[in-house]
């Protein structure tokens, strides 16, 4: 399997692979080196192969290099979910013989079999890849060593259970939502808070704002599965059209997810009665599939707009429903 898109693309292929694996005797798979952490993990696959396609191997000659390593191995098979003509030519380059993606996109010459995008989710759409009616769950799996890492540093932060999870980045500027240290402060008045994602993500650069319950600004502390750990104890996970978001959704925790550029009707919303979307009902929405360096229109109205009132009335709601079935037995 080649899925080399964003990491919140790669969380959302994990279904297929179980899937995959249920019809092959083996799955193999190509992934960006960002993503390879949430991959190595999942029981279906078996080797897990990294195509770094914007950096030691970018451009036609890492192509080419990384075709030859695939043809050693001699695959009868490659599904390629990301509709990507240069993830269609790597499987073509590798020679093999059967090579199975979407029929509405521009590299479905390269392929041999095409099948349709069908499906209000993302999941629903990708799993018919391979054949059968079975969807199984979105999972992530991570490593007792993930769970320990998170642990020590929540220790170290003085953080207990329960607490809120927040993820203020986003892979596209236009989906950042710009008042996560405002909702960290206020929510950091009533429940332990910690936030998680890669060091340009930190809300407190110098000092730390004293609060009433604990603040751990954890960005850039954490492997990307140490990250997961974190989102799966929390109580809830407050986040962005992003990663986390889809992390959080395979790992059980309840989302509230702001959404400005895209929309939950694309279908890479979390699914689930547990999960609440805090967004605004404008003309230009949604203005893009997976957001952009820039608002098309000049204002960013969807996310500029959202306050941090709203987004804390949905962690709220969110987070009474969380606690309440923590303390019933």
């Amino acid at each position: 399997m080649i899925q080399t898109a964003w990491l919140g693309d790669v969380i959302l292929t994990s279904p297929l692979l179980q899937k995959a694996a249920a019809v092959h005797d083996r799955v193999d798979v190509v992934t960006t080196p960002a993503a390879k952490p949430l991959v190595e993990t999942h029981p279906a696959v078996d080797r897990v192969f990294t195509f770094d396609k914007r950096g030691t191997q970018k451009g036609a000659r890492g192509l080419i290099r990384a075709a030859r390593q695939l043809r050693l191995n001699g695959y009868d098979t490659a599904y390629l979910p990301h509709r990507s003509v240069r993830s269609a030519l790597l499987a073509w380059l590798a020679r093999i013989p059967e090579r199975i993606g979407f029929g509405d996109t521009a590299a479905r010459w390269l392929y041999t079999e095409t099948k349709q995008r069908e499906g209000a989710s993302e999941i629903e759409r990708l799993v018919r890849l391979v054949p059968g009616p079975d969807t199984p769950p979105l999972r992530i799996w991570l490593a007792e060593a993930d769970r320990l890492a998170a642990t020590r540093e929540l220790e170290a932060a003085g953080i207990e259970d329960p607490f809120v999870v927040i993820a203020p980045g986003s892979a596209r500027a236009t989906k950042r939502w710009p008042y996560f240290r405002e909702l960290a402060m206020t929510l950091a008045s009533r429940i332990a808070v910690v936030a998680v994602g890669e060091t340009s993500d930190r809300l407190f650069h110098r000092t730390q704002p004293r609060t009433t319950f604990p603040l751990a600004d954890l960005c850039g502390r954490l492997t990307i599965r140490e990250s997961a750990a974190v989102i799966e104890r929390a109580a809830v996970a407050v986040v962005n059209d992003s990663a986390p978001m889809h992390l959080a959704a395979a790992l059980g925790t309840p989302v509230v997810a702001v959404f400005g550029p895209t929309h939950p009707c694309l279908g890479f919303a979390p699914q689930g009665e547990e999960h609440r979307f805090v967004q605004l009902d404008l003309p230009c929405r949604p203005c893009s599939l997976h957001g952009g360096d820039r608002c098309p229109l000049g204002h960013h109205r969807c996310m500029r707009d959202l306050s941090v009132e709203d987004v804390l009335s949905a962690v709220e709601a969110a987070l009474e429903i969380a606690l309440q079935e923590e303390r019933t037995p």
